[in-house]
Order: structure tokens, then C-alpha cells, then sequence
């Protein structure tokens, strides 16, 4: 079981956690970022680098309702291996509540170039 991605993320997409990943298990979706959990090895290196303090340990409760999640987009989004731009607006949406509801998109995000 490894780290994955909560709603935290959503419209931050901060992606210093991509630069630290050592196996490139992270795929972005339009408005977030989700991680492959069997791609995963526990490393932590993403967790204390996320500005958003959205990657949570999946074997807990709290990450089991973001497993499903994170495992079905990182099937359908592409693979993101370098950090892209961060959204001019992302400090606003840092600290909301709700934001899964509000604000999520299936689609994919736009590959980094």
C-alpha cells in the first residue's frame, strides 16, 4: 500500500512532489494530481514536500477513501515526471473545505512540456 493523493490538491497542484519521486508514480488529472499506489514503494518523499499536505499513507483510514480515487485516474491520466506551472491561483484554494465537491474534473491534464 502506498501514499495517494487527497482533495486537498485539487486546484493547488503544486507538483514539488513530482520532482522528489524516485519511480515517477504520479499522474495529473485538469484540477489535481493522483499516485499510482502499486507503483508506490513508501518512500515519504512526497509527503513532506507537498505544499498543500494533501499525500496521506493509503493503509489508513482517511487514505482508504482516497484509494479508489487515486488508483482509477492514475489508469486514465497521463504520467507526470517533472513539475509543471502551479496554478497562478493555487494559495487561494489551499486552505478551502469541500473542494472535491465543488471543484473535481475527470479530465485529463494537459501533458508538461
Amino acid at each position: 500500500m502506498g501514499y495517494v493523493v487527497t482533495d486537498k490538491c485539487i486546484k493547488c497542484k503544486y507538483q514539488d512532489c513530482v520532482t522528489v519521486c524516485p519511480v515517477n508514480c504520479f499522474y495529473h488529472g485538469e484540477v489535481m494530481l493522483v499516485i499510482h499506489p502499486d507503483e508506490c514503494i513508501d518512500c515519504g518523499a512526497c509527503e513532506p514536500v507537498c505544499t498543500a499536505q494533501a499525500i496521506i499513507f493509503g493503509d489508513t483510514s482517511e487514505g482508504q477513501v482516497w484509494l479508489d480515487l487515486n488508483l482509477n485516474y492514475s489508469n486514465t491520466w497521463p504520467n507526470i515526471t517533472r513539475k509543471g506551472e502551479t496554478p497562478a491561483d493555487a494559495d487561494s484554494y489551499k486552505k478551502l473545505e469541500g473542494k472535491y465537491e465543488k471543484y473535481f474534473s475527470e479530465n485529463p491534464g494537459t501533458p508538461v512540456r
